[in-house]
């Protein structure tokens, strides 16, 4: 058995991942043989996707509660549930109803995710993977929330590691550092924070979201099987400086 490829019949459910590092991570899956499912926020989003058609792709609100259960039953159960779904509001955040969305968003909707998908990973032996961030180690002023809802997914990772690994669920996480998305684009156009950043880094580069997803399939493979709990920067040594 080759513990650096994925199962054959291999089954993956990508949540938010219809733009940035979530459809990074499910072209990743695909060209890996994976069966993969994948939700985006809304309709336009998922047709901006530029993907082929073997991937299912489904509008969802992970804090819609009746949502997420209906999308969790009608996936079936997985071998892979990444969390990549997730939102920031830079400076709005000081905002107590902004700062629950946020929350809400990031965090609890991870959970929720985690709870719907753990009768079907359990049958599977599967494994979560949830995108946190770098920031849940290093905060930012401008995203008190964002920060908070990041570091929170660090634990809970951890948390639901050990709860869960009774049932056969590996539980980890990646915690990306500055990448190139949308997410971002705004705070990119300020040439002198953009060069301050890539300088930071030990690459003296901005990641790219495919800079992810290695470590993410990494996760879901026989190599990994006795990691859980973990958490992995891909943050081009931003943190080690």
């Amino acid at each position: 058995m080759n513990k650096f490829a994925l199962k054959p019949g291999f089954r993956a459910a990508v949540i938010g991942g219809a733009g940035g590092i979530g459809l990074a991570i499910v072209k990743e899956l695909r060209g890996l043989g994976a069966e993969v499912s994948a939700t985006g926020i809304s309709e336009a989003e998922i047709k901006a996707c530029e993907i082929d058609g073997d991937v299912r792709f489904s509008v969802l609100d992970v804090t819609n509660g009746a949502a997420v259960s209906a999308y969790a039953e009608e996936t079936g159960p997985v071998d892979l549930l990444v969390n990549c779904a997730g939102i920031l509001r830079r400076d709005e955040e000081y905002e107590l109803d902004v700062f629950r969305q946020v929350l809400e968003v990031n965090l609890i909707g991870t959970m929720a995710i985690c709870l719907a998908f753990r009768e079907g990973l359990a049958e599977r032996k599967g494994s979560i993977v949830n995108i946190a961030s770098m920031n849940a180690f290093a905060a930012l002023p401008r995203l008190p929330g964002y920060c908070a809802s990041k570091g929170g997914v660090v634990m809970l990772t951890r948390s639901l590691a050990l709860a869960w690994a009774a049932e056969g669920i590996r539980v980890n996480a990646v915690a990306p550092g500055f990448i190139e998305t949308n997410i971002n684009a705004e705070g990119r156009k300020d040439e002198a924070h953009y060069q301050k950043i890539a300088d930071r880094t030990a690459f003296k580069r901005w990641g790219q979201p495919d800079d992810v997803t290695g470590t993410v399939a990494y996760l879901a493979m026989p190599a990994a099987a006795y990691v859980t709990g973990a958490v992995y920067a891909v943050d081009g040594g931003f943190l080690a400086g």
